[in-house]
């Protein structure tokens, strides 16, 4: 690894290259804002990566003819690019983009990175982000690195040799950070339904935002807990310090937190700084269906954007304005769903748009993705209760949904099911 400015470590990067950029919290904003500054001298640079976090000045408008964004999950600092068309999407399951790159079929000119500061032996950490990114080093012609001394280290498969890393940036920027959000009447109603579905002794997935945080406050009578999931939040930490969290009862990888990427506060970055029950894997093992169904008590917890009246679930659009990604959801509600005591949920508040709009439909917007489809989906919570679908007809499957549905949209949806002779 040679250590050089941030304009010299990107000054190799040419016109019509293949970036990839690590995700999440560690997205490298150094190397990113070097590079944008040389955007006079480049054009159509592809930037592949999943959700960043920080404002993305590569997306900007005025960065249109210089930069092409091409999202394996839309992130909040993307959307307008998507759908204005100055960026891609491209559907993806989590699980399946390591190969993406390691099979040439996304082929990369250019990794950048977010590493802790080298070890004794000259391994460096991907610290909050592993995701995609070892098959990403191995593909790319070039590995340009900030390397951080905030960033924390991390154990597990994260580690990249210095050897491996062409240019180094030496940085002192701290991992973007993602506040707690406001819990709600909805949301604290939806928590305590889902928790009563969660057994001692399950392995949990859950995600990032209101409804992930509003479960883990009420999991606090719940014994030996374990994490096998795409994001660590604090969420996690808390569950851990109250010994709800233990790992003890996994199938595998007892006794780990096991996560691909973190987001959260200061106190996430020092719980997760060198801990050995912290182990990051990259996405093809922690969305890997056939591990997820190997934990006897797997409880999927993920969310939705709306529902129809058959189950189908879309979770990466509203209509045709493409929202977010396809990412793990399905990688989940399939292998939780596969496990022998396994539990697959999605939920999602019963109203949008300030209690305007039902999320539980008749049928999905034109346009609108299908990311579990009917016959995946196995279990509906919302404020107003809970859903089973499995094993039921759409007769069925109508009454279930209706039931929890907001109560203003009650008749509305039993009145257009009985139009299409679901009821």
């Amino acid at each position: 690894m040679q250590i050089v400015t941030a304009d010299e470590a990107v000054a190799g990067i040419r016109s019509g290259d293949q970036v990839y950029v690590q995700c999440a919290a560690a997205a490298p904003s150094v190397l990113l804002d070097a590079l944008v500054e040389r955007a006079p001298e480049l054009h159509n640079v592809s930037m592949v990566h999943l959700h960043t976090e920080g404002p993305g000045p590569h997306l900007a408008p005025e960065m249109a003819p210089h930069f092409r964004h091409r999202a394996l999950f839309i992130g909040p600092n993307a959307r307008q690019a998507i759908n204005e068309g100055r960026a891609e999407y491209i559907p993806a399951f989590l699980s399946d983009v390591p190969r993406l790159f390691s099979s040439g079929r996304l082929p990369l000119d250019a990794v950048l990175c977010n590493v802790s500061p080298p070890d004794a032996h000259g391994y460096c950490s991907l610290g909050t982000s592993v995701e995609a990114m070892q098959e990403a080093i191995q593909a790319a012609g070039m590995v340009i690195a900030q390397v951080n001394r905030a960033m924390p280290r991390t154990l597990g498969e994260s580690f990249v040799h210095v050897d491996d890393i062409d240019y180094g940036v030496e940085v002192d920027v701290p991992p973007y950070l993602y506040l707690p959000p406001v819990i709600g009447e909805v949301e604290r109603r939806i928590g305590e339904f889902v928790a009563d579905l969660v057994p001692d002794g399950a392995t949990l997935q859950m995600g990032i935002g209101a409804i992930p945080t509003a479960v883990a406050k009420c999991l606090g009578d719940k014994k030996d807990l374990g994490i096998h999931t795409e994001m660590m939040t604090d969420s996690v930490v808390d569950l851990v310090e109250a010994g709800v969290v233990t790992g003890m009862a996994k199938e595998r990888n007892r006794g780990k937190v096991l996560c691909t990427f973190m987001m959260g506060t200061e106190k996430l970055y020092r719980f997760a700084h060198d801990n050995p029950m912290v182990e990051m894997r990259a996405c093809d093992f922690t969305n890997d269906t056939h591990v997820i169904r190997g934990f006897r008590r797997m409880t999927a917890i993920n969310s939705a954007i709306s529902i129809d009246l058959t189950g189908q679930v879309c979770a990466d659009s509203i209509g045709w304005h493409l929202y977010s990604g396809v990412g793990g959801q399905m990688d989940f509600i399939r292998g939780a769903a596969l496990a022998p005591e396994g539990r697959a949920i999605i939920a999602l508040p019963s109203t949008a748009a300030g209690g305007r709009v039902s999320r539980i439909v008749p049928f999905l917007a034109e346009g609108a993705g299908v990311v579990t489809t009917r016959a995946h989906v196995r279990t509906v919570v919302t404020e107003w209760g809970v859903a089973e679908l499995d094993g039921k007809s759409i007769r069925e499957r109508a009454q279930e949904l209706i039931a929890i549905a907001h109560p203003d949209f009650r008749d509305e949806l039993t009145a257009q099911a009985r139009r299409t002779h679901y009821l």
